[in-house]
């Protein structure tokens, strides 16, 4: 009897143990996190004002145009093989079920809170999309940057996670900017600022005679193959535009792009990739530069937190059923997500980096980047005041829910 108490009481005291590592594997890296967001709070603020709209917003493009495709390009190129791509093909596909399974909750919560006019469409985005991109690579950076994390060596716990964030991005970016730019879209009256009484008024269809030309020019006789491929560059500009193929292809999807065709062939990747490659002095120059871009955008998010919530018109009732929705309701329909598809083999065996990466896909705050997409279409203030609440509480919630991925997983 005394053998067995004893024992029961060495396994709850490595279980204690246990939980308090998983513990702190869970919450320093958003305590890293929080540090260094509160460090360019402090420098935007009028106290100090080092970091003012101006230098935050060159430090937004710095890190989109430079620091991160350089860390993009430099990680998944050198993690990336034809092969591996073919293994990994779960992972976009999870972020297209991630916006699937968002938006629908999203819908769900919207019905229930009844948001104002016209912010229906808006709060299913903001439930619906998740950062995939950005605050994952600050905490895989944080979390494999001690060296005695649960998924072993640093240095290839960085490069994995990495490498299985940035495969998936391109894919959040067509989502991102195709049904997104066009969930929020302006309400029937041209602005979201109803109330105002600036509503630009529509002008009338005028067909009358009045509004035909006076000279009607003949069409002068082209040759035929010079109207084919008129007729040709026209298709390509209208699928160009139409496809948003400008706004798709920014920095971060060029350099997914070119690491995936680079990485996969291998004489190239010989070239480029490897440590002894004759072309390595570039990627080695990327990484070098990559590293910059954890702390940069961290300075940036921090410091683009100082103007607070904000003068929202959204109101508490629907800025909590976001937080909930977003911070909530989200992350268990993914886990579920996640554990089905391993159940039916879809995921490398015994990754656990690839699950973890894929679990963080479902756990994220509103992605930063539709609160830009917001700005665009006329609503920027209102998510702005979104992004403010949602970043503050998550930093509770991940802490809560990477203590339990991590538990699951080991």
């Amino acid at each position: 009897m005394e053998r067995f108490l004893l024992s029961v009481q060495a396994a709850s005291q490595a279980g204690e143990q246990s939980l308090f590592t998983t513990m702190k594997y869970a919450v320093l890296p958003i305590a890293k996190v929080f540090t260094m967001c509160f460090l360019g709070f402090l420098m935007a603020t009028k106290y100090v004002n080092i970091l003012p709209a101006s230098g935050r917003k060159l430090l937004n493009g710095l890190v989109f145009s430079l620091l991160l495709p350089c860390l993009i390009f430099s990680q998944l190129g050198r993690a990336i093989t034809l092969q591996k791509m073919l293994q990994w093909w779960f992972i976009p596909f999870n972020v297209v079920l991630s916006t699937i399974s968002g938006s629908l909750i999203g819908l769900a919560v919207a019905s229930i809170a009844r948001p104002p006019y016209p912010f229906f469409k808006f709060t299913i985005i903001q439930i619906g999309i998740g950062n995939i991109g950005n605050v994952p690579l600050v905490l895989i950076a944080a979390l494999c940057r001690d060296k005695s994390n649960p998924f072993g060596d640093s240095d290839k716990c960085s490069q994995d996670g990495n490498a299985y964030i940035s495969f998936g991005q391109w894919v959040g970016a067509i989502i991102l900017y195709t049904y997104v730019y066009q969930m929020l879209a302006p309400p029937p009256e041209g602005t979201f600022d109803i109330e105002d009484g600036n509503i630009p008024i529509k002008s009338p269809l005028n067909n009358g005679p009045e509004q035909l030309p006076l000279i009607v020019h003949e069409p002068e006789p082209t040759d035929s193959n010079t109207s084919k491929k008129g007729k040709f560059i026209g298709f390509l500009a209208f699928l160009y535009e139409k496809l948003k193929l400008k706004q798709i292809l920014k920095p971060p999807i060029i350099a997914s792009i070119l690491a995936m065709i680079l990485g996969a062939i291998p004489f190239l990747k010989q070239l480029i990739f490897t440590d002894d490659a004759p072309l390595f002095f570039f990627t080695d120059s990327c990484i070098i530069l990559g590293e910059a871009m954890i702390p940069c955008i961290l300075l940036a998010l921090g410091g683009n937190l100082v103007n607070g919530p904000g003068n929202s018109k959204l109101g508490l009732r629907t800025t909590a059923a976001i937080i909930f929705g977003r911070l909530v309701l989200v992350p268990p329909v993914g886990l579920g997500i996640v554990m089905l598809a391993d159940r039916l083999g879809f995921l490398p065996p015994g990754d656990k980096m690839f699950r973890f990466v894929l679990l963080l896909q479902h756990t994220m705050p509103t992605s930063v980047l539709s609160g830009a997409v917001a700005n665009l279409r006329g609503c920027g203030r209102e998510a702005a005041a979104v992004l403010f609440w949602v970043h503050i509480f998550a930093i509770f919630s991940m802490a809560g829910w990477i203590v339990l991925y991590l538990r699951l997983l080991f």
